[in-house]
């Protein structure tokens, strides 16, 4: 395999802008993850020891050889670009080969690397200046293992004056999920002396990997977009908006450029997300946005400075124009957008204010009191009515006070809870069930609950009894291996009550769901499912009148 890093020419050194990128723990991880991911890897581990001021970052990309681990930390030493020309047509991450030399000045350097195919894995050490010190055979995976110790350890004042190892910490955790964003399909596995920190799971999109960055933000908050764009060739606009009824934030922090896969300052693009949601947010409050932009190389110069954070990019306002659209396409309401869009302020106050003031009375009706006697809406069985089903999903009923939205699925497994927890029966099952490979742990959980389980051979076990409700069930040997992972036995009731109640996506008639309402309501606990997610949702007919306001003389609405 020919070597592929080469030494740039003396006349390209003197065009790459000049800066010292390692700085602080944080820019060394960046220039090490830029690397890997330049070399095509989709899994990065990256291991901090703050205190020991060190770093490893190992990824799974295409390796390198002999000759180019040899050459790798030479200065300006890099199989990025070759000549002048290609200063204007980057396409990777990294390019002036400049920060695997800068690490062996300020630290101790090993590589490990083996090229994906080669038989033969490598490491070598490296001294002060890029100078080869130690090379050896090596056991390792294709893909590369990059070590910095002792960072600024001839440099103390360098130390002393950076921020404190949690300040550091958290900058690194930026960083990081700042690249994460940019590159969506590659799994991040973080660690911090020597114990998990966080990890990043691949995603689809940078819209579905958002919420693992900013938790407080859900899936359904977010709308994205992906536009090919004609002009110029083989460009793209991939954007991710918060849509403004749901969410928002304090400051304008959540406003984000990337361009061909790198975070970066503009100004001028991130003033023109801000003007595209004027007057569609609460006062003092800012968007969240993060804008993609994938551009032919020719059109951006990423020489400006050091760290590549701040780049000239062509036709600046053409690409204004272009955000500007997206991002009220994004806002608007339509055929492709209505199922996000519909979800207004309006309504999400609306919802509020009806369950607040929902006058569905939940109080449990005693068997042995008089109905007569009780004050429950809830003592006749029919106080909600089954009008219709929603997706096989929902059950719109009709109560007198207003319209009620009932989950089917989380409805039955209330009911089914309660009657589990007032008479756990077990039943005889014939044949017997046969499962596989058990620990002594699961074994004695199913003892626990109550089953009947015995050897049946090598790793095998029969079970002679199960729960009542799982008995017509075809999937009663999945459900008796979810029993066998712990939990005392309301917990293992719960677990019946979830695997037998009915799916949603499963049609109803109107007698079944006029059954399911009739049981749902005579239990004792019937706001919540036993994991505590809420189960109905109910619009007063006072609410849904103030919304469509039918208060309204003639002549106000129609503006006379």
């Amino acid at each position: 395999m020919a070597s592929t890093i080469q030494t740039l020419p003396t006349e390209v050194v003197y065009l790459i802008t000049a800066g010292e990128v390692i700085d602080s723990l944080a820019s060394v991880v960046r220039e090490l993850v830029e690397n890997s991911l330049d070399a095509g890897a989709t899994r990065i581990v990256v291991s901090l020891w703050p205190q020991q001021w060190r770093i490893c970052v190992a990824d799974n990309g295409c390796g390198m050889n002999l000759d180019d681990l040899q050459q790798a930390a030479t200065a300006h030493s890099t199989s990025k670009i070759r000549s002048r020309a290609d200063l204007w047509k980057i396409k990777s991450l990294g390019f002036r080969g400049e920060a695997l030399h800068s690490l062996t000045t300020l630290a101790d350097l090993e590589i490990l690397s083996r090229p994906v195919g080669g038989k033969l894995g490598w490491r070598i050490s490296y001294g002060d200046g890029g100078k080869v010190m130690q090379v050896e055979v090596t056991a390792i995976a294709p893909g590369t293992v990059v070590t910095v110790s002792n960072l600024f350890g001839n440099c103390s004042s360098r130390r002393q004056g950076l921020p404190t190892a949690a300040q550091q910490m958290k900058a690194v955790q930026g960083t990081i999920q700042q690249i994460a964003l940019c590159h969506p399909h590659v799994t991040w596995q973080i660690w911090q002396n020597d114990r998990q920190w966080f990890t990043i799971c691949p995603a689809a999109t940078t819209g579905q990997l958002l919420p693992q960055i900013l938790p407080q933000v859900r899936q359904g908050d977010l709308q994205e977009v992906k536009l090919e764009l004609p002009n110029p060739p083989n460009s793209s606009l991939n954007l991710v908006v918060g849509l403004p009824d749901r969410t928002h934030r304090h400051r304008p922090d959540w406003v984000r450029v990337a361009i061909n896969g790198r975070m970066v300052k503009t100004p001028e693009l991130e003033q023109t997300i801000l003007s595209a949601f004027h007057r569609t947010l609460p006062r003092d409050r800012y968007p969240i946005c993060f804008l993609h932009l994938a551009i032919s190389p020719d059109q951006i110069n990423w020489n400006r400075n050091p760290a590549k954070t701040e780049i000239y990019l062509n036709e600046i306002i053409y690409w204004q124009e272009q955000i500007t659209q997206a991002i009220n396409q994004v806002l608007s309401i339509s055929s492709a957008n209505f199922k996000e869009a519909v979800h207004t302020t309006r309504v999400s106050k609306l919802l509020q204010a009806a369950e607040a003031k929902g006058s569905y009375n939940f109080t449990p009706q005693n068997p042995n009191e008089d109905h007569k006697t009780s004050n429950s809406s809830l003592a006749t069985p029919n106080s909600l009515k089954a009008v219709a089903q929603v997706s096989n999903t929902y059950i719109v009923a009709e109560h007198s006070s207003g319209m009620w939205l009932v989950e089917q699925h989380i409805a039955h497994e209330r009911v089914l809870y309660e009657q589990l927890c007032d008479d756990w029966q077990l039943v005889p099952v014939e044949p017997p069930i046969i499962l596989y490979q058990l620990s002594p742990a699961q074994v004695s959980q199913l003892q626990r609950i109550g089953l009947e389980i015995e050897p049946f051979g090598e790793q095998l076990w029969t079970v002679r009894n199960i729960p009542a409700p799982l008995q017509p069930r075809d999937d009663c040997a999945e459900a008796i291996l979810e029993l066998s992972w712990g939990g005392d036995l309301q917990t293992a009731q719960v677990a019946v009550a979830c695997r037998s109640a009915i799916r949603n996506g499963t049609p109803m008639n109107h007698e079944e769901m006029q059954t399911l309402l009739d049981n749902w309501q005579r239990t004792r606990n019937p706001r919540t499912c036993p994991h505590g997610r809420p189960i109905y949702l109910s619009l007063e007919e006072s609410a849904l009148a103030r919304f469509f306001r039918r208060n309204w003389v003639i002549g106000k609405s129609h503006g006379i």
